[in-house]
C-alpha cells in the first residue's frame, strides 16, 4: 500500500511540475505548429474563430479535433466564456438528452437532483460547446439539436419554460456526414 501511495504522489508531483512548466513557457493547451499543412489548418482556425458560426470538424480519430475546437474557442471573442466538451459516443443515448439539455426541478427522472440541473448548453452560455462524435447521436436528439441551432433556445427535460442560450457550437466526427445524410442516417 505504501508503494502505491508513493507512486501516486510521484505522479501528482510530475503532473504539477508539467503544468508549471507549460504555464512558464506559455504553452498551456495551445497548438504548436511546425509543418506547412498544420500552419494552413491554423490559418483556417484563425479565420473561422472571428465569426460566430457553427463549425464542423472532420478527420480520423486521434488527429486533434478537440484541440482544434479548443483553439477555435481560445481565438474567438468568446474566449473568456466556458469551453464545454461532450463526447456524444461516450454517454448512453438515454442520458445524453438530459446531459445536453438538463432537466426541470422536481423531475421524475431516477436519481435526478430535486432542484433540477442545467445542461451543457446552459453551462456553455457565452462560451463554446464542443460536441464530439456527433454522428453517434440518435435521430430524435438530432432534431432537438437542429432546433437549438435555429432558435437558440433549449427546453430542459420535463420543463415548460424555454431558455435562451448563447453559445457557439462546434461539432466533430470521423464519419462522412454527407454520406450518412444521403443514406437518411443523419439530419
Amino acid at each position: 500500500l505504501a508503494h502505491l501511495v508513493s507512486f501516486a504522489f510521484g505522479n501528482i508531483h510530475r503532473k504539477e511540475e508539467n503544468t508549471r512548466l507549460k504555464e512558464a513557457l506559455g504553452l498551456g493547451e495551445r497548438l504548436i505548429l511546425v509543418s506547412r499543412s498544420m500552419k494552413e489548418i491554423r490559418a483556417r482556425i484563425e479565420k473561422v474563430a472571428r465569426h460566430d458560426a457553427t463549425v464542423l470538424l472532420t478527420g480520423e480519430s486521434g488527429v486533434g479535433k478537440e484541440l482544434a475546437a479548443r483553439e477555435l474557442h481560445r481565438l474567438s471573442p468568446r474566449h473568456d466564456g466556458p469551453f464545454i466538451a461532450v463526447n456524444c459516443a461516450a454517454i448512453p443515448d438515454t442520458l445524453l438528452e438530459s446531459e445536453l439539455f438538463g432537466y426541470a426541478p422536481q423531475s421524475a427522472i431516477a436519481g435526478a437532483d430535486p432542484a433540477g440541473r442545467a445542461g451543457r448548453f446552459e453551462q456553455a452560455h457565452n462560451g463554446t460547446l464542443f460536441l464530439d462524435e456527433i454522428a453517434e447521436m440518435k435521430h430524435e436528439l438530432q432534431a432537438k439539436l437542429l432546433r437549438v441551432l435555429q432558435d437558440k433556445r433549449i427546453d430542459r427535460l420535463n420543463d415548460t419554460i424555454s431558455r435562451d442560450i448563447d453559445c457557439r457550437i462546434v461539432v466533430a466526427t470521423n464519419q462522412d456526414l454527407e454520406e450518412r445524410v444521403a443514406a437518411g442516417a443523419f439530419r
